[in-house]
């Protein structure tokens, strides 16, 4: 059964290391703990809702915020015991951008707003983003705590159709990792990925650095905050859905959650072999 709870409930329920599924009383993510294993799975992305009061303010649509959104991220690794998404739509705050450029001013080359956003207005978007980084600071840390190390699998997508070349099914990005002690990790998540087996005879390419770099927020604020947690942000190109008409492939979103409710915790396994004897 999904709690509603609050950001100190949430926290003290880590602490304590109870199992629980909930979402946050203001509805902006949610955190699923079927177990305190050594990996995390996240799909900040995941959310499209949009606070009413922004409504009439924004000059993008609801479809162009959908095709900057990573949606159905969080169903490709709902199965996972540790799960946490977000809610809200990254045009509302970004949780992959600091705190100083988590509210835009713009998106993708477009004015976002009619009228500037008042300080209240923004300041109640990055309430959320702070609360939720409160969060993921306490799940960090009970991982670590508890085994000496842990892997972040900071799942996204992208738009392929904007590309004017190949591009590969699947990206890392990994400039603001440790490559020296955790290149052999990004290699073998690199080759477990290119071996998920997709519908319609899709060939699942994967690139490191191909497209984009890992330069996200989340990945970054880990990184520096945690020195024996590596977080591999990995982009899924939006093959699962046709990003101009609108529409999910289901058969596809699941192909890939299939593919990754088993390869995934194989990695993970080798990464704690690794680091966490």
């Amino acid at each position: 059964m999904m709690l509603r709870l609050s950001i100190k409930e949430i926290i003290a329920k880590i602490n304590a290391e109870e199992l629980f599924y909930a979402v946050a009383d203001d509805y902006s993510f949610t955190l699923k703990i079927d177990a305190y294993t050594h990996y995390i799975c996240g799909a900040i992305h995941d959310g499209h809702q949009f606070r009413r009061e922004l409504w009439n303010n924004c000059l993008h649509t609801e479809y162009e915020r959908w095709y900057e959104e990573d949606p159905a991220t969080k169903q490709m690794i709902q199965h996972h015991s540790i799960v946490i998404a977000g809610c809200d739509s990254r045009f509302e705050y970004d949780l992959n951008r600091a705190p100083d450029a988590a509210v835009y001013e713009d998106a993708w080359g477009k004015e976002l707003w009619k009228k500037p956003l008042k300080t209240e207005v923004k300041d109640r978007s990055l309430e959320k983003h702070y609360n939720f980084y409160k969060v993921v600071h306490a799940l960090i840390a009970k991982i670590e705590s508890k085994y000496g190390a842990a892997i972040v699998y900071d799942i996204h997508s992208y738009n392929w159709r904007r590309w004017d070349r190949s591009v590969p099914v699947i990206n890392l990005g990994t400039t603001n990792i440790d490559n020296k002690k955790y290149s052999s990790f990004v290699d073998s998540w690199s080759t477990t990925l290119s071996q998920i087996r997709l519908p319609h005879n899709i060939e699942t390419t994967s690139g490191i650095n191909d497209t984009f770099y890992g330069h996200g927020y989340f990945l970054k604020y880990i990184t520096k905050n945690f020195k024996n947690t590596l977080v591999l942000a990995t982009e899924f190109s939006k093959i699962y859905c046709h990003e101009l008409d609108y529409i999910i492939y289901p058969e596809i979103v699941q192909a890939i959650e299939t593919g990754l409710q088993t390869k995934l915790p194989l990695h993970a396994q080798e990464f704690y072999n690794h680091f966490i004897k």
